[in-house]
């Protein structure tokens, strides 16, 4: 994991950023990255394999843990942050480009002619819908999300053990999750750190609005 990417990257959407929106930003990268790379991966290396259903029949203790995680917990996560830092990457593309039409117009016009934009940076304009629109779109990706996770998974919990009778199942039969407490208390951190992260960006939506 090269660091210094992030780095780069929390540096350059920090310079384009409200207060809110460095806040944001922080969080991101402190409470759900992080916690994502050093904790949560390891928690959830194990849900296939530790998956254990009490009988022998082959094929039952997949048929029984694809029915009941259709879709990875861990992989999900991974996907809405990739999804949810994607728009401060857009407002970063956007600055780059004023800066390259201003630094054009200049080599053909000269160092007297009229700017076109006086400070690239500045949210006025494109820049300010393109801006206004990440933090829509970022306070969305966290609610799908959120529905998602609470779809999956009710009340964003894992039970201890659930029932499956799923064919080629003989019977009913009963199937433990592994270390269900703990996956618990990260998918609750994840959920909490989302929500903050969607009023964050409202707020800051709404402060952009009442600005302008």
């Amino acid at each position: 994991m090269n660091w210094g990417v992030f780095e780069g990257l929390l540096s350059g959407v920090n310079k384009y950023s409200t207060a809110f929106g460095r806040i944001w930003l922080s969080l991101v990268f402190i409470f759900r990255l992080l916690v994502y790379v050093v904790a949560a991966e390891r928690v959830w290396s194990d849900d296939h394999k530790d998956f254990d259903c009490n009988t022998r029949q082959p094929g039952c203790r997949n048929v029984c843990f694809d029915h009941f995680f259709p879709v990875s917990h861990i992989r999900l996560w991974a996907l809405q942050l990739i999804l949810v830092t994607c728009p401060s990457l857009l407002v970063i593309m956007h600055v780059a480009y004023r800066e390259a039409k201003e630094q054009r117009h200049r080599a053909a016009g000269g160092d007297d002619c009229h700017r076109i934009y006086p400070n690239p940076g500045k949210k006025r304009g494109g820049l300010w819908w393109t801006y206004l629109l990440s933090l829509v779109f970022k306070a969305g990706v966290d609610v799908v999300f959120l529905y998602i996770f609470y779809h999956f998974y009710r009340n964003y919990t894992l039970p201890r053990v659930v029932k499956c009778e799923l064919p080629p199942c003989p019977n009913v039969v009963d199937c433990f999750i592994s270390r269900p407490t703990e996956k618990n208390i990260f998918t609750l951190f994840m959920v909490v750190t989302a929500c903050i992260c969607v009023v964050l960006s409202l707020v800051e939506a709404a402060y952009l609005i009442g600005k302008r």
